[in-house]
């Protein structure tokens, strides 16, 4: 598949992830989305390349960051993980805790392997893991 293909069907992907993951934390029953994110990918695939998951990320990042979108950590996390499960790749969807300018503050995030993927950037240092699912 060309690059440019592959880019255009990623941004398409992710709007969509994107919508309905937004739809879903304001909708759904926190049950729901748990039992759906602890779920593993029905045909695992350990082969996957890396620059496959990496330009996923970099998708769901830039797609959540625009005007018209302004998702946050959740929805780009539930986002991203749906994505990569879809290839076969498990990752990991933390939640945690933490303290910003005084006030409680949550966070989440997705892991591949111990290694963050999305989220990094939103304060995950002032934060503390609480759960972890997938």
């Amino acid at each position: 598949m060309k690059p440019r293909t592959l880019r255009r069907r990623l941004l398409i992907e992710a709007t969509i992830a994107l919508l309905l993951a937004r739809f879903a934390v304001r909708v759904m029953p926190a049950e729901k989305i748990v039992s759906w994110a602890s779920r593993s990918p029905r045909r695992p695939d350990r082969f996957t390349p890396t620059t496959l998951i990496q330009a996923i990320c970099r998708t769901v990042d830039e797609v959540g960051e625009r005007p018209w979108m302004r998702a946050v950590c959740l929805p780009k996390a539930i986002a991203a993980q749906a994505m990569l499960r879809r290839r076969g790749v498990g990752g990991h969807l933390c939640l945690g805790a933490g303290r910003k300018e005084g006030e409680l503050a949550a966070h989440a995030w997705l892991e591949l392997e111990q290694d963050v993927i999305i989220g990094g950037n939103g304060g995950l240092d002032r934060c503390t893991r609480l759960v972890s699912f997938g």
